[in-house]
């Protein structure tokens, strides 16, 4: 159960979530393909040694153990730097609700907001042109009298701060 579902009060209806952008995994995912090459190049390599050819034909039994531990070490290397990747990206939350704005970010340690909506003073919206076309940006939460909280590469954010925007005017009608 997510953090934003657990923090839900009686009455009050999860209307919105995203998170970010599936591109913030482009940095883990390029530094584990050039983990996993150089990690599959040692172990070929040894391979290769082993039956007595190529490059490394010439090794040593030391040398050659030495290449297949790196090399396992380098692709072991690999999975765990995605898979950070992809635990940082699912650790950041943020919903709109029929009372609130919520945003939880952090792994390990936890950052918060949970701000009613009759508090959102303004709800910004940054995006670049390539964030546009793929659609991710920031997204900038102004709390009354509140210093402004930048939350960035958040998927979609137009529609978080349009589902915000509907949800101050129903209260307000109300």
């Amino acid at each position: 159960m997510s953090y934003v579902e657990k923090s839900l009060v009686p009455g009050e209806t999860l209307l919105y979530q995203t998170r970010h952008h599936w591109m913030v995994l482009l940095g883990p995912l390029l530094t584990s393909l050039v983990l996993a090459v150089l990690a599959v190049g040692l172990l070929v390599e040894s391979m290769e040694a082993k039956k007595g050819k190529g490059l490394a034909a010439g090794a040593s039994a030391t040398g050659v153990q030495a290449m297949v531990l790196v090399g396992i070490f380098l692709l072991a290397a690999a999975i765990a730097t995605f898979a950070y990747g992809v635990a940082k990206r699912n650790a950041t939350e943020m919903a709109v609700t029929n009372k609130r704005v919520l945003v939880k970010t952090g792994m390990a340690s936890r950052r918060t907001l949970d701000l009613m909506l009759s508090r959102v003073e303004s709800i910004g919206v940054e995006e670049t042109f390539l964030g546009r076309m793929v659609g991710f940006g920031s997204v900038i939460v102004r709390g009354t009298g509140g210093t402004p909280e930048s939350f960035i590469m958040i998927a979609h954010p137009q529609e978080f701060r349009r589902t915000v925007q509907e949800q101050i005017g129903a209260q307000r009608q109300a």
